[in-house]
């Protein structure tokens, strides 16, 4: 399954100083979420924006919007 890779990546550096007065420096990668679950985050709040909330079916809502997340991925390959 294509998940579009990372949609937030991050690198930060951590600091650790030693006894002795050294200093490492590491960096650290944090990949955040995919660009798959950011696009169907926002298909989601389209689509309960458009829709009273009691209406709408939890698991169809949550399909839908990976559905469509998917068709977005596509889009881009092309």
């Amino acid at each position: 399954m294509n998940t579009g890779g990372p949609a937030f990546p991050h690198v930060a550096d951590l600091v650790q100083h030693s006894p002795n007065g050294g200093i490492t420096i590491k960096p650290i990668t944090s990949n955040g979420m995919t660009l798959r679950d950011y696009f169907a985050a926002k298909v989601m709040q389209a689509i309960l924006t458009n829709h009273r909330l009691e209406d709408c079916d939890d698991d169809v809502v949550a399909s839908n919007a990976y559905q469509m997340a998917d068709f977005m991925l596509k889009a881009r390959q092309a």
